[in-house]
């Protein structure tokens, strides 16, 4: 049974359900936020309860684990979500014993726990909105979808990319809220060395990101072909274009094929980097990587696809913060990151500008956002139940 709604705000801070529908136990952009803003509030004083599929530790206390992942093709990447039968079960059994003030649910729509929390709803609800690109669902399913927007009590955006795909089919009003970074680890982060040699004096390159079309890895090969430069290329992650690209630049003797590294050798590498590159053609709701690479101190050279633009392009008197050209075009991405690499003053410059632009996508400022939106809508609650008691009150008894 629900408590009451005079019961629940006499409880010290807010008591939150956290849904993921992806794989918190697989590396993504969705699912750092969930962690790092569950973090946030965590210290903050509310009680906060994750919601999600894991394959494996999640790295996150006071998590509810819905059911096991599978690799589903969405938006050019892959994502490990959970829409099996069981999965629903435990999501709607974890909900109704949770008695939760609010439920964030990131990405609503995607099949899984955030789609069964939509369909029950047993609290008020804050939807986030990540992806950007090419949704079909959104135009092919617009009627179902409007339906389902119904049931949302706050619609956030990450990025107006995000808001401009969802919005095809779910009207205001909206809010955009940008991503988050817990910037405490990015302070005092010691540059990547390899573990018994002495740091190269070499400029090197960075690359963090999935080996597939969208973002953009061969772009950036095709860009450092035309690079004459003495440098080391540091190229993480992996994907379906790996053995390909490989093959086709084994000739190039300064690529470093790295597979897939964990977080602190990423930051330090970041840390490390004389600059990084984001060379993704389009997609991108956000680009948190962005945000990362500049809080570790790295010049940044990124496509100007309109996620990359909303975080680090010009905004108000504050220039951008990173070297922005046409998506698809190696030679402007090759020009760019040679201007870093010639230009020790540019590139010290760059690196200031990134790290003051970090500064702006703290964990914590967007925390305290969203904690605003969960009262607002757990207030509205209290008072539509005020009014449907009042409306439904005999008249002619005490009171009416």
């Amino acid at each position: 049974m629900r408590r009451s709604a005079a019961r629940r705000r006499s409880v010290p801070g807010v008591h939150i359900g956290m849904v993921s529908p992806y794989s918190l136990s697989v590396p993504g952009g969705v699912q750092g936020q969930v962690i790092g803003l569950t973090r946030a509030l965590r210290r903050r004083g509310h009680t906060v309860h994750v919601l999600a599929p894991a394959d494996g530790p999640t790295g996150l206390s006071g998590v509810t684990v819905v059911g096991p992942s599978v690799v589903n093709e969405a938006n050019g990447s892959m994502a490990p979500i959970s829409p099996h039968a069981p999965t629903q079960l435990r999501t709607m059994r974890a909900l109704w014993d949770g008695d939760f003030d609010v439920l964030h649910l990131h990405e609503p729509f995607v099949p899984g726990p955030t789609a069964t929390a939509l369909m029950l709803r047993p609290a008020p609800i804050v939807g986030t909105f990540h992806a950007a690109g090419d949704q079909p669902m959104y135009k092919s399913m617009s009627s179902l979808v409007r339906w389902f927007g119904t049931r949302i009590d706050a619609k956030v955006a990450v990025s107006p990319a995000a808001r401009n795909l969802a919005a095809v089919a779910l009207a205001d009003p909206w809010t955009i809220l940008f991503n988050g970074l817990e910037l405490d680890g990015f302070a005092d982060l010691e540059p990547w060395s390899e573990p018994g040699r002495p740091r190269s004096d070499r400029p090197t390159i960075l690359f963090v990101g999935r080996h597939e079309e969208r973002k953009g890895l061969g772009v950036l090969l095709e860009a450092l072909a035309g690079l004459s430069h003495d440098v080391e290329v540091w190229i993480a992650g992996a994907g379906p274009q790996t053995a390909e690209l490989r093959h086709r630049f084994a000739a190039d003797r300064r690529l470093r094929w790295l597979g897939f590294i964990g977080d602190v050798e990423r930051d330090r590498r970041m840390a490390a980097a004389t600059v990084f590159v984001a060379p993704a053609l389009g997609g991108e709701s956000f680009g948190i990587v962005l945000v990362e690479a500049m809080a570790a101190g790295a010049p940044v050279v990124a496509a100007a696809n309109e996620g990359y633009g909303a975080v680090a392009g010009p905004s108000g008197d504050d220039p951008a913060a990173a070297l922005l050209v046409e998506p698809g075009d190696p030679a402007a991405l090759g020009v760019a990151i040679a201007s870093i690499l010639d230009d020790p003053d540019l590139a010290e410059t760059m690196r200031q500008r990134g790290r003051r632009r970090a500064a702006r996508f703290s964990m914590d400022h967007l925390a305290e956002a969203y904690l605003v939106l969960y009262e607002n809508v757990i207030a509205e609650q209290t008072l539509s139940a005020r009014s449907r008691r009042r409306a439904s009150r005999p008249v002619g008894l005490p009171g009416s």
